[in-house]
């Protein structure tokens, strides 16, 4: 029988079990216990991969803090009688620092280097606002750094094992493409129809030319198709009027084919234009005479 894959919510403590450790921790930091530990006491998470925290974000969540407290706590380790390290939860803290407060909620548990890890990594893809690049990094730090195969990341995550090789793939992508996917200027579904088209040139022309034109996944699937092993010229140099369709790139590569010369098309805001076929000598105007009449 077919094991079904839960959800994302299971818990940090489904994901660590019972684990032991040779810390000995006082009655109060038992792991489970919710306590209030000075800020001071805590220092950040040395696998936290997140290196990035949005400031006004931040802001804003100090400002909540002031006002509500703390809602949700964070989670910590002991490593030393008055010193606990991050878990999960840097923000919150940092948060809490810029609030002023003097304490926090945290879980206390029991985790070795690897397994702290593991819970940061697992923790943060959990996150809902993470951008595809981001979660695709963290399935790629939990699958190296704590030697997973793609299916026991899947029991850690609990996603299927297609969802984060699809994940994955996105890593694949150009520099300009990915910084695309992550700013937003793509979605995922484009960026998934993009990895298809193996010239990197072709990848790179298509990917400008969607931004510029606003093409759909579907046109830039179709795109790709098309052009699997034929050379796609860019052309969102062009102003805006002068737009291309995925049927005007078509047109223009059948042209180009058909007189062995680059065709251009100019568009017009109403729609029409003119297609330009240029000629260096009379020579190029008697084939172009012939190509027309076939």
């Amino acid at each position: 029988m077919i094991k079904k894959k839960g959800g994302l919510g299971r818990g940090l403590s489904a994901i660590l079990g019972n684990r032991s450790s040779n810390l000995k921790n006082e009655d109060k930091d038992l792991p489970g216990n919710i306590n209030e530990i000075l800020i001071e006491e805590i220092i950040a998470n040395p696998f936290q991969p997140r290196d990035k925290f949005d400031s006004e974000k931040l802001e804003e969540l100090s400002v909540s803090i002031r006002q509500l407290g703390v809602i949700q706590p964070i989670t910590v380790r002991k490593i030393s009688s008055n010193q606990y390290q991050i878990i999960s939860g840097e923000r919150r803290y940092r948060a809490s620092q810029m609030a002023g407060k003097k304490n926090i909620p945290a879980f206390v548990r029991v985790a070795n280097d690897q397994q702290m890890l593991e819970m940061a990594l697992v923790e943060n893809i959990q996150r809902e606002n993470l951008n595809p690049i981001e979660i695709a990094l963290s399935y790629q730090r939990l699958i190296n750094e704590c030697n997973l195969t793609h299916e026991s990341c899947s029991d850690r995550v609990g996603k299927k094992r297609t969802t984060i090789t699809n994940f994955l793939r996105l890593l694949k992508l150009p520099g300009e493409i990915q910084t695309g996917l992550i700013d937003k200027k793509i979605s995922t579904g484009h960026a998934r129809a993009l990895i298809n088209i193996q010239n990197k040139d072709n990848q790179l022309n298509i990917y400008y030319d969607l931004i510029a034109n606003g093409y759909s996944v579907r046109e830039v699937e179709q795109i790709a198709k098309t052009f699997a092993e034929k050379p796609y010229k860019r052309t969102s140099k062009e102003t805006k009027e002068n737009a291309y369709t995925f049927q005007h790139k078509k047109i223009i590569y059948d042209l180009s084919k058909k007189f062995n010369i680059d065709v251009q098309i100019k568009i017009n805001k109403n729609g029409s234009g003119k297609i330009i076929i240029p000629f260096n000598s009379n020579n190029d105007i008697e084939l172009i005479s012939k190509n027309l009449k076939k």
